[in-house]
Order: structure tokens, then C-alpha cells, then sequence
């Protein structure tokens, strides 16, 4: 088996200054996203300060609205802040043009959303290759449905899997291109209890057996029992940092 490049690549890629010998992920100071102006303003971020350490496996709680994807969003690259800073491994995110946060996003960023969004018309085999064609350096698309348990399954178009098995490929997808982070939203909100446990058990292997950094937003206050650390939202702010010095196996998590 293949293990993830290692995360110094991205200094290497983009010729930038600086080091990337660093324990911190990312990094935010004053992290502020507003949408509109005015008395019409909405403000999904207010002064974030975060760290994350590269390999924790973080889970983020709150209310809608609170700020919990608006974070993943801009950490990923997706959206930019208002105001503030994000650092990935040194780097400034919030200086990067267009073209650079393509290619942050194409080499170090892997996402899962609540819906799996995998093409009907091709099998889970191709749905992940998808990916492979365009990655640097990616898993054989095989090999990523066996890690997470569908190997037997890759002829298999999404009409026939189940909820939780197309969720695994969605997850298989997003590891094939070996990201650096894995960003999940909602992972398991349209799965029940017990196949969403099988997909959580997934993403604490890809965790802890390869070394991704895993951050996941969830409205399941259970989750943040297998998390190193838990980041609890409440109107567009941090209100509460708790660390898990001994997180919960998956499978023994219920909600």
C-alpha cells in the first residue's frame, strides 16, 4: 500500500517562500466572512483564531447558521474570507490567486459531502477515476475502494449500492488523489445510525492508518466522541474548544 505524499510537496509545487516544517495544518487569525452590507449583513464568521495540527481528526458542532461550513469552505479553498488569515502549512491562502487555490484545492484537498454525487452512469470503479485522471500522484482507483472496504464492488453503478456504500465511494474518490486534508460535510446526514457508523469507521481509518487530516461538520453531537478535538460554533464564532485525550471507537458511538 501506498502512503500520502508528504504534505512539504505543496511548498515544492508552488515555488513559494518559505517553511513548511511545521506541526500546524492551518492556522487563522481574525477570520471574518461577511455577506452583503448593511443592516442586511450577514456575518457566518466573526474573528475566528484556529489551529489545527496536521493528523488530528477534528469535529466541528453548532446550529446552522453558526459557521461550521463557511470554515470548511475557505479552508478548502472554496470561498474566500472578508478579512483575516488562513495559513495551510505556512502558506497564506488568503494571497493566493485564482490558479493557486485550483491547484491547492486539485492537490492537497479532498472533500465528502452529505450528498454523494457520484454519476449514475458510471460504475464505482470509473466514478473514482474521475479523479485519477487529473491527480498528481493518486492511488490506483482499485486500491482506493478497498481501503474503504468495496473492493468486491467496483462494477457496481450507484443503483446498486447502498446509501452508505456510495458514500464510501464518494469517500474513496476524494483519498484517491492522497489529500493532504479531508473535509466532510454532513458526511452522514442522509444515512441511518448504523451505516452511518460504518462510514465514520472509514474516515477515522483514513485518519489514523495513513495520517490525513480530517475535519468533520456534523449536527450529530455524538460524532465528537472519536474526535482528537471538537470545535463547538455558535454564531459564526468558537465558543468552546474541548481535546478527547481518548476518542471513542465509531462503533460505539450512538445517536
Amino acid at each position: 500500500m501506498r502512503f500520502f505524499k508528504a504534505p512539504a510537496v505543496f511548498a515544492r509545487s508552488l515555488n513559494e517562500v518559505g517553511s513548511a516544517q511545521t506541526t500546524a495544518a492551518y492556522t487563522t487569525q481574525g477570520l471574518t466572512k461577511t455577506y452583503g452590507e448593511g443592516r442586511s449583513a450577514v456575518h457566518a464568521l466573526r474573528s475566528v483564531d484556529l489551529e489545527v495540527t496536521q493528523g488530528e481528526l477534528l469535529v466541528l458542532l453548532g446550529p446552522s447558521g453558526s459557521g461550521k461550513s463557511t470554515l470548511l469552505n475557505i479552508l478548502g479553498g472554496l470561498d474566500r474570507a472578508t478579512s483575516g488569515q488562513v495559513s495551510f502549512l505556512g502558506r497564506d491562502l488568503t494571497q493566493m490567486n485564482d490558479r493557486q487555490l485550483t491547484r491547492y484545492r486539485r492537490e492537497h484537498v479532498g472533500f465528502v459531502f452529505q450528498f454523494y454525487n457520484l454519476m449514475p452512469s458510471l460504475t464505482a470503479r470509473e466514478n473514482v477515476e474521475l479523479v485519477t485522471e487529473i491527480a498528481r500522484d493518486p492511488l490506483p482507483a482499485d486500491e482506493a475502494l478497498a481501503l474503504v472496504g468495496l473492493g468486491e464492488r467496483l462494477d457496481h453503478f450507484p443503483s446498486q449500492l447502498s446509501g452508505g456504500e456510495q458514500q464510501r465511494v464518494a469517500i474513496a474518490r476524494a483519498i484517491a488523489k492522497q489529500p493532504t486534508v479531508l473535509f466532510c460535510d454532513e458526511p452522514t446526514g442522509a444515512l441511518d445510525s448504523t451505516t452511518g457508523r460504518a462510514v465514520l469507521r472509514v474516515l477515522a481509518d483514513v485518519n489514523r492508518k495513513l495520517g490525513t487530516t480530517v475535519m468533520i461538520v456534523t449536527h450529530a453531537a455524538a460524532t465528537a466522541a472519536m474526535a482528537d478535538k471538537v470545535l463547538h460554533f455558535a454564531d459564526g464564532r468558537i465558543r468552546d474548544v474541548v481535546h478527547n485525550a481518548n476518542p471513542a471507537a465509531p462503533e460505539d458511538i450512538h445517536w
